[in-house]
């Protein structure tokens, strides 16, 4: 838990004491704390393994936050700007998923997992190890991280020679002070780096709290009431027009459909991501209509509370057409809808969640926090 207080700025977190001046990072002329952490590769990466580089830059990122991501590729260039021998570069993710609630997953398509971050390491082809810190509070700890991004580069000697923030602008358009460069190409030089230090602004790590916000959360979704209402040609026909304002997720699915149901809750969670960005949901049973007690009780099983139809009547096929004559008759089947009614993603069979999400992302009105995001979740 962070003591002191929080200010938010253009959609970062910057954490500040209770006395008004910055939280303490570790300090210039201090040895780098030694680590053993899994990575996204499979593999344990330990402080040790990095010795044969010249410098070691580590830097604490994140795949929630939209300052972190805006840091990716630059990155990858620091790292393809010099040789093994000369920089190291290791990026860690210090966020405990247990501290987060889906609602803090609002700007991204995956969580802090180390099965989420190899979802971001292999979409981004990360060329730098990324480890997670989830298990390792007391490293997080040592070395005083304030906000995210946040980089630590270390000389030879693995002494602290610079710490702070990347450059000076989280747009890559806009750097006019690249810091940690610089640091890089002093020690390389050998001399002293011109910039100790710089304040890192960025989102807040995430720390587990007692008791988990995740689960006040979970409560508060799971005390939602569930709907389930029958749904005609005209209903259907209205659906595919999605006259909303925002965007519109809209599954076919069934009871007796092993692929729906193996999908349903990873469509939840979506749903629950971005539900407070104008994402509607609307589940739309095909089973028989005297089918409704098991599809209401599957349902409430999981906590389904947006929209949920069933077709009022056996004619699937002709419904089906009535929502859009060019719709696949086998189910599931999953579109995203513009409020225009445009399609932006489907998918016939279980839907890819990853590509699912980074297109609701791309196409989610942008706020101060996502900015200039759009491009960068449009990227294949």
């Amino acid at each position: 838990m962070t003591i002191g207080r929080v200010l938010v700025t253009l959609g970062a977190v910057i954490v500040v004491s209770a006395c008004g001046g910055r939280a303490r990072s570790l300090p210039i002329g201090a040895a780098a704390p030694a680590f053993d952490l899994p990575g996204t590769d499979g593999q344990h990466h330990a402080l040790a393994d990095f010795a044969g580089s010249r410098v070691l830059a580590v830097v604490f990122t994140c795949d929630r936050c939209p300052d972190t991501q805006r840091y990716e590729a630059r990155l990858a260039a620091i790292r393809a700007a010099y040789t093994v021998q000369d920089l190291a570069l290791v990026a860690i993710n210090p966020d405990d998923p247990a501290a987060l609630r889906l609602a803090d997953l609002d700007h991204t398509d995956a969580g802090e997992s180390i099965e989420d971050m190899k979802v971001r390491a292999d979409w981004r082809h990360f060329t730098f190890p990324y480890l997670s810190a989830a298990a390792s509070p007391e490293l997080v700890t040592a070395f005083g991280v304030t906000a995210l991004p946040q980089i630590f580069v270390f000389d030879q000697a693995r002494t602290l020679r610079y710490e702070g923030r990347i450059d000076d602008s989280p747009s890559g358009d806009h750097v006019t002070s690249p810091d940690a460069r610089h640091a890089i190409d002093a020690l390389l030089a050998g001399r002293a780096v011109p910039v100790a230090e710089t304040r890192a602004v960025g989102c807040e790590p995430a720390h587990r709290s007692s008791p988990p916000a995740a689960d006040a959360e979970a409560a508060a979704i799971a005390a939602e009431p569930v709907p389930l209402d029958l749904v005609g040609a005209d209903g259907l026909k209205a659906l595919r027009q999605n006259d909303t304002d925002g965007l519109l997720l809209v599954n076919f699915w069934a009871t007796w459909c092993a692929p729906c149901i193996i999908e349903f809750p990873n469509l939840e969670t979506t749903y629950q991501m971005y539900r407070s960005r104008h994402l509607s949901f609307v589940a739309v049973s095909v089973n028989d209509p005297q089918e409704r007690p098991a599809v209401l009780e599957f349902l409430q099983q999981h906590h389904a509370s947006h929209r949920n139809l069933l077709f009022n009547s056996p004619d699937v096929y002709g419904l089906q057409a009535a929502f859009d004559p060019a719709m696949p008759a086998p189910v599931p089947f999953t579109l995203l809808l513009a409020p225009n009614g445009d399609v932006l993603y489907q998918e016939l069979g279980g839907a890819d969640i990853p590509k699912l999400r980074r297109a609701i992302l791309a196409n989610l009105p942008a706020d101060a926090a996502s900015a200039g995001q759009q491009t960068y979740w449009s990227q294949s």
